[in-house]
């Protein structure tokens, strides 16, 4: 199963940008999404930004991950 998460792009540095989600920021290649412009919403996956989400999406599934971190943390404390 692949798995990317939304990642807001802070810099660019030719094909490499810095993310940033949560506080925590990463380095990632942007040679996929070459429009890709600082500000805009990344969904990475392995290092690679794979496509542009609009903030909307980006947000949507940063909740979403939040929830299921929540029911995680929830579904261990019953165990």
């Amino acid at each position: 199963m692949c798995i990317a998460v939304a990642q807001k792009v802070v810099k660019i540095d030719g094909d490499v940008a810095e993310t940033e989600l949560n506080g925590l920021k990463r380095r990632v290649s942007i040679s996929m999404v070459p429009d890709v412009k600082i500000g805009d919403y990344v969904m990475v996956h392995a290092g690679v930004a794979i496509s542009i989400v609009d903030k909307e999406t980006a947000e949507e599934d940063l909740k979403l991950w939040e929830e299921m971190e929540e029911a995680l943390r929830e579904s261990f404390k019953q165990n």
